[in-house]
């Protein structure tokens, strides 16, 4: 425990379904819900419009349907929230050099090895800042907490929401931790609060008077010993700037259950291409290959082997991913369908099972040619190749498209041959809507626009802009989005721009 409060806790607000709502102005102020939209997806951020109808984060879609069948429900766009937090990433890297990042949305950072705060007022100031820079960055809220501990501080944090800022002064831990619930504390989920429940132990105080040696003989040496400490308020673990990943890893669930063996695999060898595709981005490399399946009973099976050494070949992972799906029933029906790869590794060990594996394809394919190519009746009479039909086209609720005529715009909904499609921008009014055919040759997938244009900048090459100086508030620089997934630039149309300002 510090005796000032110094760690910050950043947590932005329902990060995904906010980001939806700046990008699409027709949508501010109305409930908003990101996540799978089948009927078996799972709600991924839920806007706090949607949250007054009961909407929750990881509650089935199903559900959140009819609670609130009047809301928007949205695919997630990734490569936007992703570059969004590479711009906050890089406003709390200013702050400090220890930021540990918990997820895209929310991170630690350690004010006082950055120098920038030794005591309450320093650290509020810093907070206050923070969070401005943030709006004018992005155009998105967050929720700031300061504490001298982790756990303190992400309490903090959730008192703050939304759009808030919360510091626990050093001293007032018990007084503060008292009357909240056991589930408040880390490390305890629902399993183990039901265990502390049937001990007659709700409140966080009740674990104070319980004692050290009573939730040792609940909960065993590690745990008790541990939530005891948080239970005071005592929490020393730092902040740390580097967090390697344990595991890599996809899975996709299904509308209608897959019977279908052939398709099984299918959508196996997908996945498993998909993962490699997330294991190479990070520049990491596995020897354990990972299936999930959950059946139509819900029961999830999970295989796991282990390889000879780390490997980043999507070959050698499609393998042991098919051997793996060999050993399981599917019969009945699959749902869900996962590859994960563990025992990540910096480097990758040549796999001659794959090399051969890998040839062995080759001339496959190229006995197969020959076999389309040579008249099966003879004569050497070469069969014409059967086109094949174009994939259908797909539009999801949310997808950024644009069209030829009308600009840029996103994905309302689409079914019975045709797709509506809503033109506006994120720095427009909101737009009109229009429908087009599924196969419109003038409507185009897009990439997401910034929710922030830098003023005076008319290509709009940068996701968003940040303050150049903390000191300087009306002044901005462009930023270079890394080379990672980012938001491209806006159309170069005639259409209208304007700056948003300073929120």
């Amino acid at each position: 425990m510090r005796s000032a409060p110094t760690i910050l806790h950043l947590d932005m607000d329902a990060f995904y379904a906010a980001a939806e709502q700046a990008a699409k102005p027709s949508l501010r102020g109305k409930p908003v819900v990101v996540g799978g939209i089948g009927t078996r997806g799972v709600v991924a951020t839920a806007s706090y419009e949607a949250r007054r109808f009961g909407v929750h984060s990881a509650m089935p879609v199903a559900q959140a349907r009819r609670l609130c069948p009047n809301a928007a429900y949205l695919m997630p766009r990734f490569s936007l929230y992703r570059a969004v937090s590479e711009q906050v990433m890089e406003l709390l890297g200013r702050l400090s050099p220890l930021v540990e990042p918990l997820s895209l949305d929310e991170a630690f950072v350690d004010l006082e090895a950055g120098g920038v705060a030794d005591d309450s007022a320093s650290a509020r100031r810093a907070g206050e800042r923070l969070r401005a820079d943030i709006r004018a960055v992005t155009g998105l809220t967050g929720s700031v907490g300061l504490a001298g501990s982790k756990m303190l501080a992400k309490i903090a944090s959730e008192q703050a929401k939304p759009d808030g800022l919360t510091l626990i002064e050093p001293g007032t831990e018990r007084e503060l931790l008292g009357p909240m619930p056991v589930r408040t504390l880390p490390g305890v989920g629902p399993a183990t609060g039901e265990h502390l429940r049937r001990a007659g132990m709700t409140a966080v105080v009740d674990l104070v008077e319980a004692g050290e040696d009573e939730l040792v003989r609940l909960l065993g040496k590690a745990h008790g010993v541990s939530l005891y400490r948080m239970a005071v308020g005592h929490d020393d673990r730092p902040v740390v700037a580097e967090r390697d990943a344990k595991s890599v890893s996809v899975e996709d669930t299904f509308e209608v259950d897959l019977h279908d063996r052939v398709r099984i695999r299918a959508e196996v060898v997908r996945l498993s291409d998909r993962c490699v595709q997330r294991l190479r981005a990070a520049g990491r490399s596995g020897r354990t290959v990972v299936l999930k399946v959950r059946r139509y009973d819900f029961s999830t099976l999970t295989r796991s082997e282990t390889l000879r050494g780390p490997t980043d070949d999507p070959a050698v992972v499609r393998e042991a991913a098919g051997r793996l799906l060999e050993s399981v029933d599917t019969t009945g029906g699959v749902r869900l369908l996962g590859v994960g790869v563990t025992g990540l590794a910096d480097f990758t060990q040549e796999d001659l099972f794959a090399q051969a594996a890998g040839e062995r394809a080759h001339a496959e394919s190229q006995s197969a040619e020959e076999a389309v190519e040579a008249d099966p009746g003879g004569g050497g009479v070469l069969t014409a190749p059967v086109p094949e039909a174009p994939p259908e086209r797909r539009w999801l609720a949310g997808q950024d498209v644009r069209h030829a005529a009308h600009g840029a715009g996103w994905v309302q909904g689409s079914g019975v041959g045709r797709v509506t499609v809503r033109f506006e921008e994120p720095t427009s009014a909101p737009g009109r809507v229009r429908t087009f055919k599924m196969d419109d040759p003038d409507l185009v997938p897009s990439d997401p626009l910034p929710l922030v244009r830098a003023a005076g900048d008319q290509a709009g090459s940068s996701p968003a802009s940040r303050p150049k100086s903390r000191s300087g508030r009306g002044r901005r620089r462009r930023v270079r989005s890394g080379g990672r997934a980012g938001v491209p630039a806006p159309g170069r149309g005639g259409g209208r721009r304007r700056s948003p300002g300073r929120p």
